[in-house]
C-alpha cells in the first residue's frame, strides 16, 4: 500500500477557477481547508495572455511571465494582495475582465510539502546557495529578475537544463548547475547569466517529491499508443505539467482537476505560450496517477522522453490505509 506523508494536500496546494468582473475582486480558495498561498500562478483560459507568477518573497506587485524571458515587472493593477485563504486581483484583463475565465494554481511554502522559495543575488562565480527544504530538491525553476534571461529548469540531472519559456529539448551545459547535484541544504549554480550574473537578482522555486503528495522531476518514455500507459504517482493528481525533453518542438502542457473536473475532458494550458486553453483531451487523471490518451508528441510519442511534475488532490492511500476514489 502506498501511504502518504501528507493526508490533506489542500493544506499546501489548491487549484481555483474563477470568472472576471472588471472591477477587481477577492478570490477565495474553495478547498475544505484554508490555505494562505505563497506562490500564485494565474492564467487566463478564454483568451490569449501569458501566465503570471507572483510570490510573497519578491512582494505582491512583482510579477514574472512564464512564456517569455522578460525581467520582473512591477504592476499594481493585477494581483494586489495575498490573503489567508486566497488572493485579490484588480481589473486588468489578464486577471479579471467581465466574462473572462481564469485559473489560479496556488502553493504554500513549507518544508513539510517540499516547496521552498529562495531569493539571491548573483556574484558571477560558481557557488552554492542555501535552501530550507531539509530534503534534496528534485525540480528547480530559476529566473533572473533583472534581465531578459530564460527560465532555467533543473529536473534531476545536474548536467542538463531545460527552459520553461521554450519548446527546446533538454541540453547539456555545465555553467547552469555547475554539474553538481543539489543536497538537502544547498543547490549549485555556475556562471551562466541566467542563474548567476554578478549583482543581478534571482528567484528560485525548489520542489522535493513527497510520497502521496507530489512527484516532481519524474520521467517516462512514450509508447505511441492511443491507449497510452499509466504513470504512477501514488496519488490522484490535482495538477500535472508535462514536457517532452528528448526532442524540441513541444511545450509545457498543464492539466488540472478544476477546469473541467472529469475524464476524458482534460484540456491543456501551455506554460511557454500566451495561448488560450486548448481543446485536445490528452490525459486522464486517475486515483493513482495519470494516463496518456493520445499519440501526440506533446505527451506520448513513441520512444521520446517526457519529464513531469504533479501535485495531489488526494493520496492513493491515506496514512490510515483508506484508499481515495477515482474520478
Amino acid at each position: 500500500m502506498a501511504y502518504t506523508e501528507i493526508d490533506n494536500p489542500e493544506l499546501y496546494f489548491q487549484v481555483k477557477t474563477y470568472s472576471g468582473d472588471s472591477s477587481g475582486q477577492a478570490i477565495t480558495l474553495d478547498g475544505e481547508e484554508d490555505m494562505a498561498p505563497n506562490l500564485v500562478w494565474l492564467k487566463r483560459r478564454d483568451a490569449s495572455a501569458g501566465g503570471k507568477i507572483n510570490d510573497t518573497v519578491r512582494g505582491v506587485n512583482k510579477q514574472l511571465v512564464t512564456n517569455n524571458a522578460n525581467p520582473e515587472g512591477t504592476d499594481t493593477n493585477q494581483l494586489t494582495a495575498f490573503g489567508s485563504n486566497g488572493f485579490t486581483v484588480s481589473d486588468n484583463t489578464d486577471v479579471s475582465t467581465d466574462g473572462g475565465t481564469y485559473v489560479a494554481w496556488c502553493w504554500k511554502e513549507s518544508a513539510t510539502s517540499g516547496f521552498d522559495i529562495v531569493s539571491y543575488t548573483g556574484d558571477g562565480s560558481a557557488r552554492t546557495i542555501s535552501h530550507s527544504l531539509s530534503a534534496v530538491p528534485n525540480f528547480m525553476i530559476v529566473k533572473n529578475r533583472d534581465a531578459a534571461r530564460s527560465w532555467n529548469v533543473y529536473f534531476g540531472d545536474p548536467t542538463d537544463y531545460i527552459y520553461l519559456n521554450s519548446t527546446d529539448a533538454a541540453a547539456d551545459y555545465n555553467e547552469i548547475w555547475n554539474d553538481t547535484a543539489p543536497t538537502s541544504s544547498v543547490f549549485s549554480v555556475g556562471t551562466d547569466n541566467g542563474v548567476n550574473d554578478n549583482t543581478e537578482k534571482y528567484i528560485a522555486y525548489l520542489f522535493a517529491s513527497k510520497q502521496g503528495f507530489s512527484k516532481v522531476g519524474g520521467s517516462y518514455v512514450g509508447n505511441g499508443s492511443s491507449s497510452g500507459s499509466t504513470i504512477w504517482c501514488g496519488f490522484s493528481p490535482a495538477w500535472v505539467m508535462i514536457k517532452q525533453s528528448s526532442t524540441s518542438g513541444e511545450g509545457w502542457h498543464i492539466f488540472d482537476n478544476k477546469r473541467e473536473g472529469y475524464n476524458v475532458d482534460n484540456d491543456p494550458l501551455v506554460a511557454n505560450t500566451s495561448n488560450a486553453e486548448g481543446t485536445s483531451d490528452m490525459i486522464d487523471l486517475l486515483s493513482n496517477g495519470f494516463k496518456s490518451r493520445t499519440t501526440s508528441e506533446a505527451n506520448n510519442e513513441s520512444g521520446e522522453t517526457y519529464i513531469y511534475m504533479a501535485f495531489a488532490e488526494a493520496p492513493f492511500v491515506n496514512s490510515n490505509g483508506v484508499p481515495c476514489n477515482a474520478r
